[in-house]
């Protein structure tokens, strides 16, 4: 070992580079951001040779003024904090002042700037061993320019460890779409080897800020996804949040923002696969796009110098906030739920369908109202303008305008449920509907199994969790970190219907399970229990074992493929599925539902053409 001594400047900041300049894309999320807490509304970025060879970013923000260009390639410099408090309640993208020191040291850097709207700016160039910065004037308007050159050059090592041409493109591409998710009101114009490769216009209206995102995560996603704000107690959610049908083999669309910040943290993701837990087939991944906004205080974005990462100081509360705002958006994603459709007192308990008990329909009602259930008897099948002829509509008084059948159909068509009305059953197992669309195909066990599901959950919860004292006390060895978690958590368990006590310093005793749990072996869960309030502050898991055999039971109760069904149980289960929440998937996460639009049928038989 030799003595100790300081390194010089550039050794310093090529190891800060590690840390801040992975790839191009590294440089290009961190101008881009500097751009931003500078005020700018419109970016442009030139990149040539996935940006290895050139990146520029050119803004109209405040600009830098001539005296502290210098400083601004410097290491540790920085005009978004003075004081501990300042970094206490961080508003700004940036703010640790390595970024352009540490793109310098590993590149040709040329910054161009101006803080005025007329005459001539200023340019800093950073070359050379010891990083030494000139000052020449430079025709410019106000705003900044950043020019990155060659980027590794001098650290060959560096060099090879980055993809091809079009792998380095693809990471920049993503970081600009990112940020134009995040930030409506800024207009990116994006040139990869001069030719245009992506143009946003600033989006200031929500039909504007709609475009955007469909842009950047297709018009599939935004025709499957439903937009929400939600705001409790100074925590704000908001966004667009795909229906569960449009799952993903991979979690390739998933954008969370943080206060206009793109982040990776376990506990959102934790919060929002529950809230999706029970309606995604296996494997498969939610999309979505989602903001959330709190105090600065309340969250600290000091933990990684790339600031992927971002700490909660409060991260039970933001898991509530997040689970219990996600979990009611997902419920109401069932048919007919999206415009906020009162729910129905219909019931399917034991494949109840309407029938004797169903309410008489009331012939000649003057108004329009829409009743439930449509009660047929056992022998109709007729059409669905047969079905609709018990609504009826205002007698015409004299002198009405003409064309009263076109206002009659108009009228008609107006109070046809999003389901529809039954037509017909196919093998036993598919329900075929009408609706305004054109045909429903409803696959008949999986909309019951999850009509009775959510029934026997509400029933369950109304009750309570019920436990089961055990014959005999299991004891369970843990450490000495997780017996005291149970301890401090004792009340908790004790609302999932587990009674635990504390038998050592590092064991606990299990005097008490869920009652549906009984036979089944709790160590595995308790420990799991454990494991999510250690990590994200709370847990669902006991909950989730219940609901698999609620799930399960539901299953074996539901009306089983083969039944023949009436015209008065087909409408009545319609109707049911319209007024259940998450009615669009089985308990398993497949599609209980699926729509032909007329366009469609139409294009089968090439009609039109």
């Amino acid at each position: 070992m030799s003595r100790i001594h300081l390194l010089s400047p550039r050794l310093a900041n090529q190891i800060a580079a590690g840390e801040v300049v992975e790839r191009p894309a590294s440089v290009v999320k961190e101008l881009l951001e500097n751009s931003l807490d500078a005020g700018a509304d419109s970016i442009d970025i030139d990149i040539e040779q996935g940006g290895i060879k050139r990146v520029r970013i050119r803004d109209n923000g405040c600009g830098i003024e001539k005296d502290d260009l210098p400083l601004a390639i410097s290491r540790h410099a920085t005009s978004k904090i003075l004081a501990l408090e300042d970094l206490e309640a961080v508003g700004t993208l940036g703010f640790r002042g390595e970024a352009l020191a540490s793109v310098a040291s590993v590149s040709r850097l040329t910054l161009s700037s101006n803080t005025l709207s007329e005459g001539a700016g200023w340019l800093a160039r950073c070359e050379g061993r010891d990083m030494t910065v000139d000052v020449e004037p430079t025709a410019h308007p106000r705003g900044t320019s950043v020019e990155v050159r060659d980027l590794f050059f001098n650290t060959p090592a560096r060099r090879k460890f980055l993809r091809t041409e079009k792998t380095e493109y693809s990471r920049i591409d993503e970081v600009v779409k990112k940020l134009a998710l995040s930030h409506f009101n800024v207009a990116f114009h994006l040139r990869h080897n001069n030719k245009p490769a992506r143009r946003f216009p600033a989006a200031t209206t929500q039909l504007e800020q709609e475009r955007r995102v469909a842009a950047v995560c297709g018009p599939a996603f935004m025709e499957q996804a439903r937009f929400f704000n939600t705001e409790v107690d100074g925590l704000r959610l908001w966004g667009w949040l795909g229906a569960p049908t449009f799952s993903r083999s991979q979690a390739d669309l998933q954008y969370f923002f943080v206060n206009g910040r793109s982040i990776r943290d376990k506990v959102v993701s934790h919060a929002v696969r529950q809230a999706y837990q029970d309606v995604l087939y296996h494997g498969r991944h939610p999309a979505y796009v989602l903001f959330l906004e709190l105090p600065a205080t309340d969250i600290d974005v000091n933990v990684h110098p790339t600031k992927h990462e971002v700490r909660f100081r409060e991260s039970r509360t933001v898991h509530g906030f997040l689970y219990g705002s996600l979990s009611r958006i997902v419920a109401e994603m069932g048919p007919g739920r999206d415009e906020g459709e009162q729910s129905s007192d219909v019931s399917v308990a034991g494949l109840s369908f309407g029938g004797a008990d169903a309410p008489p329909m009331r012939q000649g009602d003057k108004s329009l109202s829409y009743q439930h259930p449509v009660a047929f008897s056992a022998g109709e099948r007729g059409s669905i303008r047969d079905q609709m002829s018990v609504y009826q509509l205002p007698e015409p008084s004299a002198g009405t305008a003409t064309n009263n059948s076109l206002q009659n159909a108009e009228a008609e068509q107006a109070e046809i449920p999003p389901l529809g009305y039954a037509l017909s059953q196919l093998r036993g197992i598919f329900i075929l509907a009408e609706n305004r669309e054109g045909l429903v195909l409803v696959d008949m066990h999986a909309a019951h199994e999850r009509i009775t599901y959510e029934q026997m959950k509400t029933a369950y919860e109304s009750v309570g969790v019920a436990a089961q004292p055990l014959l005999v006390p299991e004891a369970l060895a843990v450490s000495e970190k997780e017996a005291d978690c149970a301890e401090s958590h004792l009340p908790l368990f004790e609302t999932l219907g587990v009674t635990l006590q504390r038998a050592g310093p590092e064991s606990l005793m299990v005097r008490a399970v869920p009652a549906l749990l009984r036979g089944a072996n709790v160590e595995p869960l308790i420990r799991d229990v454990l494991s999510d309030l250690l990590t994200h502050g709370t847990t669902r898991r006991i909950e989730e074992q219940i609901n698999g055999i609620l799930s399960t039971m539901a299953c074996h109760g539901s009306v089983r493929a083969g039944r023949q069904l009436t015209l008065t149980e087909m409408n009545a289960l319609l109707r049911e599925m319209e007024a259940t929440e998450r009615s669009g998937q089985c308990n398993h996460g497949r599609p209980t539902w699926t729509q032909l639009s007329m366009t469609e049928l139409d294009a089968l038989f090439m009609r039109g053409r």
